[in-house]
C-alpha cells in the first residue's frame, strides 16, 4: 500500500527544481530529479526524485485546490475522515483551515526509503516546499500538524511509541508540546484536547 506525506500549503507558488537543489546543498545531501517531457522545471506538477545513485525515493504531485479537480477532492476527502478523530478541537479546526489550504504537494514514499540518508533527503525537500508554501503537514498512518510543525490531530496506530511535537488549542492559541506515544495515559489526556501530564512543553 502506498505511504503518503504532504504539504498543504496556504500559497501555490512555483517551486523551481534549482530552490530544491540548494536546499540538498546546504544540507550536504545530493539527488536526482526526473520530470516528463511535458513538464517544466520551474513550474512542475509531477516529479521523480531519486538518491545520488539513482536509487528511486518517491514521487511528489502538486495538486492546487480547484473545485471539481482532485486537489480539491482530496481535502473534502480529509473533512470527512478526520470528523472520526481526536481531540474533537483539532478536527473543528483542520476544517475550517482547509478552506485557507491552495495546494497540496503529495509525496508518495517507495519501499526503497530505508535509511537515514534517504529520509535526510525526503525532509530536505518536503522542508523547502513547506517553507515556500507555508501551511500545515500531514502524514499517513500520524495525522495532520499545526503550523508549527506539531502533530493535533491523533491518527496514529495503536502500537505507535516514542517521543513525538504535539499540540492541542488553548482558547485560539496553540500549545507545543512532547508526549510519549506509547503512554497510555498521556493518549487519553491527549484525545480529550489537555496537555498530557508529563509531558514537555516546547517553547
Amino acid at each position: 500500500m502506498a505511504y503518503y506525506i504532504r504539504v498543504l500549503g496556504k500559497t501555490d507558488p512555483d517551486i523551481k527544481l534549482e530552490s530544491l537543489v540548494q536546499a540538498l546543498n546546504e544540507n550536504d545531501l545530493s539527488a536526482k530529479f526526473s520530470l516528463d517531457r511535458s513538464e517544466k522545471p520551474d513550474n512542475w506538477t509531477l516529479l521523480n526524485v531519486a538518491d545520488g545513485h539513482g536509487k528511486e525515493l518517491m514521487q511528489i504531485e502538486r495538486n492546487p485546490i480547484i473545485p471539481g479537480e482532485l486537489g480539491q477532492e482530496e481535502l473534502d476527502e480529509f473533512k470527512e475522515k478526520i470528523k472520526s478523530h481526536n481531540p474533537a478541537t483539532a478536527a473543528k479546526w483542520l476544517i475550517n483551515y482547509f478552506d485557507s489550504v491552495k495546494v497540496i504537494y503529495a509525496f508518495q514514499l517507495l519501499n526503497s526509503v530505508e535509511d537515514d540518508n534517504d529520509w535526510e533527503i525526503v525532509n530536505a525537500i518536503r522542508m523547502a516546499i513547506w517553507t515556500a508554501t507555508g501551511g500545515i503537514l500531514q502524514a499517513d498512518a500520524e495525522g495532520f500538524s499545526n503550523e508549527s510543525g506539531c502533530q493535533i490531530l491523533w491518527q496514529f496506530n495503536d502500537d505507535a511509541e516514542g517521543e513525538y511535537n504535539m499540540a492541542v488549542l488553548n482558547g485560539d492559541t496553540w500549545v507545543n508540546f512532547i508526549m510519549n506515544l506509547e503512554d497510555t495515559k498521556q493518549r487519553f489526556e491527549f484525545w480529550e484536547g489537555q496537555v498530557p501530564k508529563g509531558a514537555k512543553l516546547l517553547d
